[in-house]
């Protein structure tokens, strides 16, 4: 998912083939990950951390001020309808009269409130609490005070994602419903090459309307920062679980310099795998 979104961005804003910007992403994600290590990924994270929040932050402002606020926003987005849907049935293609309510009916909801509260709570805490991305993290902090004030921190940014994230896609619809929410086939092959939708291009296509050149060029920063990070915490990750899991046990005597070697290895190896995959899919 994190190449994918990475490609379609990168192909909206470059106009490069996805196949090319999958590798060029890997590419450029490994050799920072296989050099730096864990070290490095939790630097680049942090830097990339603050460029995220203040590039979203001055989109999200360009993307109310063009619907004149959150008050038209609502409106304007319970009318944002594609002008081509053919003889398809009008739930696919209108917004849903309960889209600004959190907690949904647990019948006919699309995210029932149940399965809300109970199962994404389950999931947050398998993720928060027991993922290896973020296990090791805590693991590598300076003192458990710090390991706190990181996960408090943590928490905090994980209210911004609907201001930053959820209501400019949706604004983006608004903009362009033609594009965004078309439902024909042959009209979102024609605009983003997928017969399914076009909603993967939502944001991107946001950044490249909206904002003027460098604020674009800081906004195209933002995104592979995101989708980069989300991949170097995946490759090193992988390599200390195969390094400390499985390698020690066929090497125990393996020294430091060896277990760095081999994990390094695995790094690369694992990138490899990610790239054939991603190119296998079929589109």
């Amino acid at each position: 998912a994190d190449m994918f979104s990475g490609a379609i961005f990168i192909q909206e804003a470059l106009g490069l083939n996805i196949y090319v910007a999958v590798i060029a992403l890997l590419a450029i994600t490994a050799l920072y990950t296989v050099t730096g290590g864990l070290a490095a990924v939790i630097y680049t994270d942090t830097l990339q951390t603050i460029i995220m929040i203040i590039g979203s932050f001055i989109l999200m402002g360009f993307a109310f001020n063009e619907v004149g606020g959150y008050a038209n926003f609502e409106t304007l987005y319970m009318a944002a309808i594609p002008t081509n849907t053919s003889n398809i049935s009008a739930e696919c293609y209108e917004p849903r009269k309960d889209t600004f309510h959190l907690f949904r009916d647990p019948i006919t909801g699309d995210l029932p409130w149940p399965g809300m509260v109970f199962g994404l709570t389950i999931q947050a805490t398998w993720y928060w609490c027991t993922d290896q991305v973020i296990v090791q993290r805590c693991l590598s902090g300076k003192s458990l005070s710090h390991v706190k004030a990181g996960c408090i921190l943590c928490g905090y940014l994980k209210l911004l994602p609907m201001f930053l994230m959820v209501f400019p896609g949706m604004i983006s619809r608004i903009l362009y419903p033609d594009v965004v929410a078309c439902v024909v086939p042959e009209e979102c092959m024609k605009h983003c090459g997928a017969s399914v939708g076009c909603t993967n291009i939502a944001y991107p296509k946001l950044v490249l309307d909206l904002m003027p050149n460098g604020l674009r060029g800081l906004m195209l920063s933002v995104m592979m920062a995101s989708l980069m990070s989300s991949l170097t915490s995946i490759f090193n990750s992988a390599s200390t679980l195969f390094t400390m899991d499985i390698y020690t046990k066929v090497r125990p005597c393996a020294k430091e310099r060896e277990l760095m070697i081999a994990g390094r290895i695995i790094q690369d190896d694992y990138r490899v795998y990610l790239r054939n995959r991603e190119l296998c899919q079929p589109k």
